[in-house]
């Protein structure tokens, strides 16, 4: 049975992403039916991972409509470091966030919700190394494997990814029907 049949989830990737933080939780959402659109800078450009694993955007940033995604999944990696410096991205992550989806982050894809502004009163988690950045925007870092507050999940490492996306699942499974 394909639990996630008719949800859309929006994923984001750059140079340097973390190889296995987008394509476990893409993967895992397939196999689930969830549809899921990977936006970049450019449609159809191929980023490389920090680990060389390739990846082609289905989508350029700047034409997502948020309102066409039940959830945001953010990997890790470098790539969130460039991502958050650009204001569709940081949009699209407040306006989701404010519409009351579920906002997903894993490791250092903490620094995409921070420039949005979006952090504040928050629980989560994250490589320790953004923990002083999280803190510093007003969230309440916790060091567990993952974290859930209201519409948002978080994660540490790739170690976390079966929690992570377990969380994802649980979550979508379980929100309000509108």
């Amino acid at each position: 049975m394909k639990r996630l049949a008719g949800k859309n989830i929006l994923m984001v990737v750059d140079d340097i992403y973390e190889d296995l933080e987008l394509w476990y939780p893409k993967l895992r959402m397939i196999e689930e039916g969830a549809k899921i659109v990977v936006a970049g800078l450019e449609k159809g450009r191929k980023y490389d991972g920090k680990h060389g694993y390739p990846c082609i955007s289905d989508e350029e940033i700047n034409n997502i409509d948020h309102e066409k995604f039940d959830a945001f999944i953010i990997p890790g990696g470098f790539a969130p470091d460039k991502l958050r410096r650009y204001k569709a991205i940081l949009d699209i992550t407040k306006q989701m966030f404010d519409s009351g989806k579920l906002i997903a982050h894993i490791c250092h894809a903490g620094w995409i919700p921070i420039s949005a502004k979006i952090m504040n009163g928050f629980k989560c988690t994250s490589t320790p190394g953004i923990k002083d950045d999280l803190e510093n925007a007003g969230a309440i870092w916790i060091d567990k494997s993952v974290v859930i507050d209201r519409n948002m999940i978080s994660s540490r490492r790739p170690d976390d990814l079966p929690d992570f996306c377990e969380a994802i699942i649980n979550y979508l499974l379980n929100e309000k029907k509108s």
